[in-house]
């Protein structure tokens, strides 16, 4: 690749393209995309963004073609055996993006008994992901036929080209749909941010780590809101050690009371609303919670 330009690797279409689309874009950098092009360049960085199929974005983080990539963790596992960051992997996955969950599971139709994994034994299991899923079968000595299937994996039983099937699972509806079970999850996935071990040039680092400071500011707003409520000044102390915040909160005298006080915090989501009750047992009143966009430390 010429110059000092950067070059970051993200699907195409499906369903990590717009989540990706709207963190590079919540991250200040602005393409015009259409989709009917590879390479698009931003409006106000030194970046150029490529749109490919998500099993190609492995292959082109390892070999330098790119030098960012966005793409499932299930995808990385598959094309070049990369699920965590090993001393031997050929590419570093820098960061975990919070969206895009998934599973990778072996599915069994639910009209046979299901006795383990002893039950795959000498069977035919289709799957998209005949890599991962023939590593899992070694590790647990399992001798069993993995079907490569491009497509509805899920109907395989029906139509007898497998026994079981092994695929990615969110909710599990499909499977209840076409009369399978959900009985052994391969792989945690999720959306990851990677890049080759090998370093590049000086300009290049620096707007890597720029980009890297810039999604973690957009990441933490999105696990966190800014929170404020009243409360009387002796459960201040009280109410602060209840709040998961970043930090200590803010408090500011009430113009109109002045046993009371005004609280601002940034919490977590996910903790706040276990201490919601306990923050009202203490004293809080009109208690405020509010998204924020993104947060710079």
């Amino acid at each position: 690749m010429q110059n000092d330009k950067l070059r970051i690797a993200i699907q195409k279409s499906g369903r990590l393209s717009d989540k990706c689309l709207a963190l590079l874009c919540r991250s200040g950098i602005q393409f015009d995309i259409r989709k009917d092009r590879l390479f698009y360049k931003a409006r106000n960085h030194p970046v150029e963004l490529m749109l490919v199929r998500d099993d190609d974005i492995p292959e082109y983080v390892r070999d330098g073609v790119c030098h960012l990539g966005i793409v499932g963790l299930n995808e990385l596992a598959e094309k070049i055996g990369v699920d965590d960051n090993r001393d031997d992997a050929p590419v570093t996955i820098v960061r975990r993006l919070g969206f895009g969950y998934c599973r990778l599971a072996l599915a069994w139709p639910k009209q046979l008994p299901y006795e383990g994994l002893e039950s795959f034994r000498d069977k035919k299991i289709a799957t998209s992901y005949p890599n991962i899923l023939e590593r899992f079968l070694q590790q647990q000595g399992i001798n069993a036929k993995a079907i490569e299937i491009s497509g509805s994996v899920e109907v395989a039983p029906t139509i007898g080209v497998a026994d079981a099937i092994c695929d990615l699972v969110s909710t599990g509806a499909t499977l209840q749909t076409n009369g399978l079970q959900e009985v052994q999850t391969l792989l945690e996935s999720e959306a990851v941010l990677v890049r080759p071990k090998k370093p590049f040039t000086d300009q290049q680092e620096y707007f890597i780590r720029k980009i890297l400071a810039r999604i973690d500011g957009v990441l933490k707003a999105q696990m966190s809101k800014y929170i404020v409520m009243n409360a009387p000044k002796d459960s201040v102390d009280t109410i602060s050690k209840l709040i998961p915040g970043m930090e200590k909160p803010t408090v500011m005298p009430l113009m109109s009371d002045d046993s009371k006080v005004a609280i601002h915090a940034v919490a977590k989501e996910d903790q706040f609303w276990e201490t919601m009750e306990q923050l009202k047992q203490a004293g809080a009143s009109s208690i405020l919670v509010m998204p924020i966009e993104k947060i710079i430390e």
